[in-house]
């Protein structure tokens, strides 16, 4: 039996053909939602198809924080008669149908509906974004010159969304013919001294790998943003996964420093934006943010506070003249940088082993010594890792039970919750590489039952925890048929495992 907790929680589903402008209707019905003082959750289901198929809407709100939308329905919006015959079944026993109606019409229809019912929210607050564009939005406020991307679900809407923002002497949106072009020309960018960006899905990144590790090797500053879709090869388009996690982090060909980032939900894609550009800034390293469909497309209510970002610049050239070296050594392995234009400088990267004026080497001493330069950065890495969380613990911290989860199965995960038999501790890993093992172990140190949720076949965080940690985690919730987790059915499987 679950614990209730989701009685004040309202859902509205949306439905019709595409073309029929179901995702129009239900972002509108959801902003009107969030000016009348509701939290609001906000799902999206479409085929992988060019034109036709149903498409869907799910919204769940109240007044208090709502993490998942839920199935059963209290209003269904039908913009075609196959909609009421689709989700009947969904539907609550005094659920309300409206259909045949023009959009001012079936909002005022909702409002009169919710008044009857007395449901009323609180006061208007956060913004109702997706993570893609949230992801954005951290961009720029951590002072992006450039985006360049080539449109791929689930990625593509970042790119949408930043070509608005240009504006003549700030942002430029690239967007070049392939994958390949996108992050040779973005690493140009970067030589070029210009803070860029790019964004794709697991197949995209997959064609970038030889430039991802010119990005290590040259220590050329960037940000990759990778939204899984269901895979492999061109897998589901439109359907979610989480199997790209341990692709990612090994990523490249060859060893060479990353951060790899996986925040959980738009206010943390938001963050990400921000820590990303300057994380990858900062050290000269390639920095990945891991996103999925569900977090890339599913919207929101959070606080977006685009005065909270900040730009850090990366360590400069003082002084340059004929003897500058851009792989200088130094006692943080971070080598000040100089572009190319400025006065007496001479600015070489290569893609083969190098000294420290950037020209090619091969004897072993050299090798080794520009191997261990690359990654004595760690060091100033794990340090910034004691001020950022890295991890986040929910519910009972005192637990003995622990939930551990990452990326956009935290909604789900933290829904669920509301509805658990016993008290539990959540535990969301946000930083992938490296991999904050002492914290992690911390936070699991005297666990008696430890669950780990996650949407792939082969329980990769899991088995990243054993590797990292030695903590062996036999008990997980895995789902790899690309669809969300239900916190109904979770919570039910959470319980039984309990």
């Amino acid at each position: 039996m679950l614990k209730d907790s989701n009685s004040d929680i309202f859902t509205i589903g949306v439905g019709g053909a595409a073309g029929d402008g179901v995702k129009r209707t239900g972002i509108k019905i959801g902003s009107l939602l969030r000016d009348l003082g509701f939290q609001v959750y906000i799902s999206l289901d479409y085929p992988s198809l060019i034109r036709g198929g149903h498409n869907f809407v799910r919204l769940s709100f109240s007044k208090e924080k709502v993490w998942n939308d839920y199935s059963d329905l209290d209003i269904l919006v039908a913009l075609n008669e196959e909609t009421t015959e689709l989700h009947k079944n969904e539907l609550k026993t005094d659920a309300k149908t409206i259909s045949g109606l023009p959009l001012p019409e079936i909002l005022e229809n909702i409002k009169n509906i919710l008044k009857e019912k007395e449901i009323e929210g609180g006061e208007p607050s956060g913004e109702l974004i997706d993570g893609n564009k949230a992801f954005g939005k951290g961009l720029l406020a951590a002072g992006l010159d450039f985006y360049v991307a080539y449109p791929m679900t689930p990625s593509t809407s970042t790119l949408h969304y930043l070509a608005g923002e240009q504006k003549p002497g700030g942002l430029k949106v690239v967007q070049p013919e392939n994958e390949i072009s996108v992050i040779n020309m973005a690493l140009g960018m970067a030589y070029a001294g210009k803070r860029t960006a790019i964004g794709t899905a697991g197949g995209g990144f997959a064609l970038m790998q030889e430039a991802f590790s010119l990005s290590g090797m040259a220590e050329l500053p960037l940000v990759v943003m990778v939204s899984q879709r269901q895979a492999p090869a061109s897998g589901v388009p439109t359907y979610s996964s989480q199997s790209d996690l341990r692709f990612v982090i090994h990523a490249g060909h060859g060893e060479f420093p990353r951060i790899v980032i996986a925040p959980g939900d738009s206010e943390e894609s938001f963050q990400a934006g921000i820590d990303a550009l300057n994380l990858a800034w900062k050290f000269q390293v390639p920095v990945v943010v891991l996103l999925d469909k569900i977090l890339s497309e599913h919207m929101m209510t959070v606080p977006i506070d685009m005065n909270l970002g900040h730009k850090e610049s990366g360590k400069m050239a003082n002084n340059v003249n004929a003897d500058y070296g851009r792989y200088e050594f130094t006692e943080d392995g971070i080598s000040p940088m100089a572009f190319p234009g400025i006065p007496n400088a001479v600015v070489k990267v290569n893609s083969y082993e190098h000294n420290e004026k950037g020209i090619t080497v091969d004897k072993a001493e050299d090798i080794k010594k520009m191997i261990d330069k690359r990654f004595t950065k760690m060091k100033g890495i794990g340090e910034d890792m004691h001020n950022i969380e890295t991890i986040k613990v929910y519910g009972d911290k005192e637990s003995k039970n622990s939930i551990i989860f990452f990326g956009s199965t935290k909604s789900p995960v933290l829904e669920a919750s509301k509805h658990l038999n016993k008290d539990t501790k959540l535990i969301q890993i946000i930083w992938l590489e490296p991999f904050d093992t002492e914290k992690v172990k911390r936070e699991l140190e005297g666990a008696e039952k430890i669950i780990c949720v996650e949407a792939n076949h082969n329980g990769q965080l899991a088995s990243l925890i054993h590797e990292r940690t030695g903590i062996e985690i036999t008990e997980k919730i895995l789902r790899y048929d690309a669809l969300p987790f239900d916190p109904i059915k979770l919570a039910e499987e959470i319980n039984s495992k309990l």
